[in-house]
C-alpha cells in the first residue's frame, strides 16, 4: 500500500480543523528544508538534517517569544539557556543526528555570519535524536554544505515527511519513524489562530503504541511486523523533538505552557518518557515581534491566560498528529549492518481501526 497521511487512511483527531497543508507551515511565515542523505558507499548513510525558519529567515534580526519544555532529558537541544534567560528564539532551528548536533549549530551560525545576520555572537538552535540503527553515526556524515542545503531548500506549503532529512534513519515504537507535522485552526474570544507542531519521532515501545485511543501495538505486534533487534537493542532508548509554533500574540511564560502541552499529545500515542528518551519541545510564537537591537520601548500583547485553553487543546492534537503522520509516511528501511526497520503496515491499520470501531 501506498504510503499516506493519517487522515488520508479516513482517521481523524480532534475537533478543530487542521490548516490548509495540516503543518507547521501553515503558521504564516513559517519554512521547513531537508536535506536527505541515503547511499551505501563510502560508508552506510541514513541521515539528514532539518531546517525550520521562523519569519523567513528574519527571525534573527525580529526574534520572537519562545520557551522550551523537557520531558524526558537523555538528548539535546543547543541555546536553551539563552531562550530560557531571554525568553526569545533568536536564530533558525535544526534538527538532525545525536552525533551532529555540533555541526548544525556551528554552522547555523556560520550562515548567519555570511548572510548578514550576525553582529556579535550567535546561539542557535540545533537538537538530535539517535540514528545509530540504521546510520553508520560514526561516519559524521552532514556537512556545512548540507545545511545550507536545508535551509536553501526551506518552504512553505506542503512537507515532506517520514524518511526524509533529520528523521531519514529513525524508529518510532518500533516502525520506522521519521519527520511528521500537522496543525490546527482554533477560535476563541481573543481571535482565530494557528498552531502548527512538527516532530522527529524516533522514540517509543511498540506495546504501546496507539491511534486514536486503538492498542494498534498489541494488534500489529512482533509476531505480525518484526521488532528491530529485539535481541540487541536497548529498550526505551530513543527520542523525540518537537517543535511548536503558533501566530498567536503570547508571551514567553505562554509559550512554556504550549510547550509543555506536547507532552498531551506524545503520551496519546503511547510514550511514558523512557529513561534513555531526550523528549525536548520547543514553542515559539510570531504574534509579537522583539527586535534583536532595539533601543525603544517594545508593545506587547497577550492572550489572557483562560484563552489558552483552545491552543492547549492544538498543540495536544497537533502533536498526537504529527507523530502518527511520521509513521504512515515512513518506509521501510535496511541500513547500517544490514538492520531492518518495517513500516507500519497502513492496510492492517485501518483493518485495527475498524475492529475497534464495531
Amino acid at each position: 500500500m501506498t504510503r499516506s497521511r493519517l487522515r488520508d487512511l479516513g482517521i481523524t483527531l480532534g475537533r478543530w480543523p487542521t490548516g490548509i497543508n495540516n503543518a507547521i507551515t501553515d503558521v504564516p511565515a513559517v519554512l521547513v528544508g531537508h536535506t536527505t542523505l541515503i547511499f551505501d558507499e563510502p560508508r552506510i548513510a541514513r541521515t539528514g538534517v532539518t531546517a525550520i525558519i521562523p519569519r523567513r529567515g528574519d527571525i534573527w534580526h525580529d526574534n520572537a517569544p519562545a520557551a522550551y519544555h523537557t520531558f524526558n532529558g537523555c538528548g539535546e537541544m543547543t541555546g536553551l539557556s539563552w531562550i530560557e534567560e531571554s525568553g526569545v528564539l533568536s536564530s533558525p532551528i535544526g534538527i538532525t543526528n545525536t552525533h551532529q548536533v555540533g555541526l548544525v549549530h556551528d554552522t547555523l551560525g556560520m550562515w548567519a555570519q555570511e548572510h548578514g545576520y550576525s553582529s556579535q555572537f550567535t546561539l542557535p538552535v540545533a537538537a538530535e535524536t539517535y540514528d545509530g540503527w540504521l546510520n553508520d553515526a560514526d561516519a559524521h556524515h552532514v556537512t556545512k554544505e548540507h545545511v545550507y542545503a536545508a535551509i536553501a531548500n526551506a518552504k512553505d506549503g506542503t512537507v515532506e515527511e517520514g524518511c526524509v532529512g533529520g528523521g531519514t534513519g529513525m524508529i518510532c515504537h518500533d516502525f520506522k519513524g521519521g519527520i511528521g507535522t500537522s496543525s490546527r485552526v482554533v477560535e476563541n474570544k481573543g481571535g482565530r489562530w494557528t498552531v502548527g507542531v512538527l516532530v522527529q519521532a524516533n522514540h517509543g515501545d511498540r506495546d504501546l503504541f496507539r491511534v486514536n485511543g486503538v492498542p494498534v501495538g498489541r494488534e500489529i505486534n512482533r509476531e505480525v511486523v518484526p521488532i528491530p533487534g529485539e535481541e540487541r537493542r536497548t529498550p526505551g532508548v530513543g527520542s523525540i523533538i518537537v517543535i511548536v509554533a503558533t501566530d498567536a500574540p503570547l508571551i514567553p511564560p505562554q509559550c512554556k505552557r504550549l510547550a509543555q502541552r506536547a507532552t498531551v499529545g506524545l503520551a496519546r500515542v503511547g510514550s511514558v518518557g523512557h529513561n534513555g528518551s531526550g523528549d525536548i519541545f520547543l514553542a515559539f510564537a510570531t504574534g509579537n515581534h522583539i527586535p534583536e537591537h532595539g533601543t525603544d520601548l517594545i508593545d506587547l500583547k497577550m492572550l489572557p491566560h483562560y484563552q489558552m485553553n483552545e491552543l492547549f487543546e492544538g498543540v495536544a492534537d497537533a502533536t498526537e498528529e504529527a507523530i502518527l503522520n511520521a509513521v504512515c509516511a515512513a518506509e521501510t528501511m535496511t541500513g547500517y549492518q544490514g538492520h531492518t526497520v518495517y513500516a507500519l503496515p497502513l492496510d492492517q491499520l485501518q483493518d485495527v481501526m475498524k475492529k475497534y470501531r464495531h
